[in-house]
């Protein structure tokens, strides 16, 4: 009994340091946090619609698919490039008598209610006008004029004209009017609000850039 005794006792010692041994040699598991949700700017849909129908469907068509070749379409634009464009028409930053107008009585929730509320709108598809012409527009926006240092509208605006959310604007199906207006604006000094399509609409020609803008008209 006491021989059994002891071995009991000693495997009473034995046992935890075991334990605490198989304790230690478990491998470390990296607890992972998830990341945070991008957070998603918040916008009264009712006031959107109410106030572009208000404010802006006369020049740029119900939910935004303007039927005036030299007002642009505005649905399915990236919201924070409207905010920006509208800001920048009130700041005067982009010069127009006509869209300063009207921008400078919209409050800073106004604003990103109608971008939020016509960024959510389908657009209609656009066409080309000119055969000739859609060639050359197609060279100049996927590839760029390399001995003129013109670089690829498609490197910006992506290959299908859907653009980059909150850096460069959707393309796709825009009025050709209007993109040509906006090219030579930049050209000329008129539009001031994007150094980068400043420098790049310098470089281009009346042909280039009607062949351009008539290109991303068809862009599907």
């Amino acid at each position: 009994m006491k021989l059994l005794a002891s071995l009991l006792f000693a495997a009473s010692l034995v046992v935890p340091a075991v334990s605490a041994f198989a304790e230690e040699a478990k491998p470390a598991v990296a607890v992972v946090k998830a990341a945070p949700a991008p957070a998603v700017a918040k916008f009264d849909a009712a006031k959107g619609e109410a106030s572009f129908n208000a404010v802006c469907a006369a020049c740029h068509g119900a939910e935004g698919n303007s039927t005036i070749p030299v007002n642009p379409k505005l649905a399915q634009q990236h919201p924070d490039y409207l905010v920006k464009q509208l800001t920048e028409f009130k700041s005067g930053k982009r010069a127009s008598p006509v869209m300063s107008g009207m921008a400078a009585p919209l409050s800073e929730a106004d604003v990103k209610n109608i971008a939020y509320w016509v960024g959510s709108k389908t657009a209609k598809p656009g066409f080309a006008k000119d055969r000739e012409l859609v060639s050359l527009g197609e060279r100049i926006y996927r590839g760029g004029v390399a001995d003129r240092q013109i670089p690829a509208c498609a490197g910006c605006h992506s290959p299908n004209g859907a653009g980059i959310p909150a850096q460069y604007p959707r393309l796709s199906g825009q009025h050709a009017d209007y993109a040509a207006a906006q090219l030579v604006a930049f050209r000329s000094g008129a539009r001031k609000n994007s150094p980068q399509m400043t420098q790049v609409a310098a470089k281009l020609n009346d042909a280039e850039i009607k062949a351009v803008a008539d290109y991303v008209a068809g862009l599907r």
